[in-house]
């Protein structure tokens, strides 16, 4: 299988601040390039694009190509259900929405200590097992962004599971909270294929810092930093696809171009990414993905708009010295659309429980109020 997976969790869109606004003609563009270059799996989820990307997906490839041309991907959103009959419910819903008959692979979302007991409470593993006994999943799994340690519970505990997905990408390789290398060698552990999400972890390793863009280009001067990323992942042993949000053409045609005959990465490029990781380190202020969770999975009390307001904290960050003066105005106008400002966080730490990326949101959204409205 080509290890390259469509992630239809960043689509483009008619309207910037309508997530429900795909712009279909261009996303039918994009999955034609996509599988022309012999690329099948698509990615989704119930509550991706405000609920409207598992419809889409139905709508630019299941209703568009024989089943026989594409491998499909959803997940049960435990985190959202109340019931073992609200699961069951949201699964033939899913089918519905997509428009198929079976899922290729259906994980858990999102698997960490609370869901994982729900899941046990609602009894949804083992109604996800008899639905495989059924046919209508190919393959089980679950996604986890908790610790190694609860990664090897679960394995333990349910060697039913057949894969994993995790957050793997180099500037997280070696990080304590995301411990992207820790959860790798378990699955390697317990013999569990790897499906990698956030291999350019929300777009930061696409946009680098200027001196790390140099020392990219000074080792492949014809590889972009996105493609660093997106290797990186692809050459860890065990992994079988590494997903990709992509939001434009050119991304699509960009990256199927180098995946379809990639070679896995020498050690003196890893050691050029363990340098590139140091110099990102320095320049980022909060490590956030832009994966919506926050405002998706969770109602702010007061509107913000929390991965907009980190995404121009950071870069405020690198543009400090001129005084973020295009930070601070795009900043206003996501306040005129009626947004709460930064500063207004009450702290209720709400939206902190549903973040992969263990960030102390509210903590952050004050140092950003700081930066962009001072």
């Amino acid at each position: 299988m080509n290890k390259l997976g469509f992630g239809f969790m960043r689509l483009p869109l008619t309207d910037p601040d309508d997530q429900t606004s795909i712009d279909i003609p261009r996303t039918e563009e994009m999955v034609d390039a996509f599988f022309q270059a012999g690329f099948t799996y698509c990615d989704t989820a119930w509550m991706y694009h405000k609920f409207m990307s598992e419809p889409t997906v139905g709508k630019v490839v299941v209703s568009r190509y024989p089943r026989d041309r594409f491998t499909i991907a959803s997940k049960m959103p435990v985190f959202m259900i109340h019931s073992h009959e609200e699961g069951v419910q949201t699964f033939e819903a899913q089918k519905q929405k997509l428009g198929v008959e079976y899922f290729d692979y259906y994980l858990m979302h999102n698997m960490e200590y609370e869901n994982y007991e729900k899941a046990k409470e609602y009894d949804m593993l083992s109604f996800l097992q008899e639905k495989k006994d059924a046919g209508e999943i190919r393959r089980l799994g679950f996604s986890c962004h908790d610790t190694a340690d609860f990664l090897d519970k679960v394995l333990t505990e349910c060697p039913y599971f057949e894969f994993v997905q995790l957050q793997i990408n180099y500037l997280d390789w070696e990080s304590d909270d995301v411990q992207s290398r820790k959860c790798y060698e378990v699955c390697m552990k317990h013999g569990k294929p790897v499906i990698v999400m956030e291999p350019v972890k929300g777009g930061t390793l696409a946009n680098v810092p200027d001196p790390v863009r140099e020392l990219l280009h000074s080792v492949h001067p014809d590889w972009s930093p996105a493609s660093w990323a997106l290797r990186f992942a692809a050459s860890l042993p065990g992994v079988e696809i590494v997903l990709s949000g992509m939001s434009t053409l050119d991304q699509v045609r960009e990256n199927v171009g180098f995946m379809k005959d990639m070679e896995p990465l020498t050690e003196e490029e890893l050691k050029v990414l363990e340098r590139a990781a140091a110099m990102i380190k320095g320049n980022i202020a909060v490590p956030c993905t832009g994966c919506r969770y926050c405002v998706e999975e969770n109602t702010c009390p007061m509107n913000l708009s929390i991965p907009r307001y980190f995404a121009l904290y950071n870069l405020a960050r690198l543009h400090e010295e001129s005084g973020a003066a295009d930070e601070k105005a795009q900043y206003e106008e996501i306040v005129a659309q009626g947004f709460g400002r930064a500063s207004e966080c009450i702290g209720c730490r709400s939206c902190e429980a549903v973040c992969p990326q263990h960030i102390l949101i509210s903590e952050r959204m004050q140092e950003a109020s700081e930066a962009l409205e001072g």
